[in-house]
């Protein structure tokens, strides 16, 4: 009995040798971005288009196209606090206007370009506030495996800019 203990021991302490070998010569490797830092853009006092498919749009091309781990948060500026400074809104965002109307912002992007969107349960050009003179702030950040599950709330754009360490301080136009 001593000797099948011993040589069940002896087969799970190879097994187990065995699974910890590491051969990657058949393992796809997986690149990581480690070039990218975040980046914030601002896209000021924009109107948004009609385009053929009557869609309101703001359309806009990245100077250099984004690494496939890269995330695009957009906030739009919804006015400004008491201190003069800008008050940011995370978008999709939803408009709750007077008699039932809401409005919605939403955007969409590639490697290459942005694209925000307006629309609405009701005609949104009777709302021409909405439409014109609006400014968008883009934060591009770099995705990993330490800040996929991070504690960063994404609708908070404050939030957003202390966990990266973003200085907003040096905004580039988009």
């Amino acid at each position: 009995m001593k000797k099948y203990f011993l040589f069940a021991l002896l087969g799970i302490f190879s097994f187990g040798a065995l699974a910890s070998c590491d051969d990657r010569s058949n393992d796809v490797v997986n690149q990581q971005d480690n070039d990218t830092y975040s980046v914030v853009l601002d896209i000021n006092g924009t109107n948004f288009i009609k385009n053929s498919s009557n869609q309101y749009t703001i359309s806009r091309n990245f100077t250099t196209p984004l690494y496939n781990t890269d995330v695009v948060l957009i906030y739009r500026k919804a006015g400004t606090g008491t201190d003069g400074s800008p008050v940011w809104q995370s978008i999709p965002r939803t408009v709750y206007l007077s008699d039932g109307r809401e409005l919605d912002y939403d955007f969409d992007f590639t490697k290459n370009d942005i694209q925000i969107y307006a629309d609405g349960n009701y005609d949104v050009s009777t709302t021409p506030e909405y439409l014109n003179n609006q400014t968008f702030r883009v934060v591009l950040v770099p995705t990993s495996q330490g800040s996929k599950n991070a504690d960063v709330n994404y609708t908070d754009y404050n939030s957003v800019i202390k966990f990266f360490n973003i200085d907003d301080t040096k905004v580039e136009n988009l």
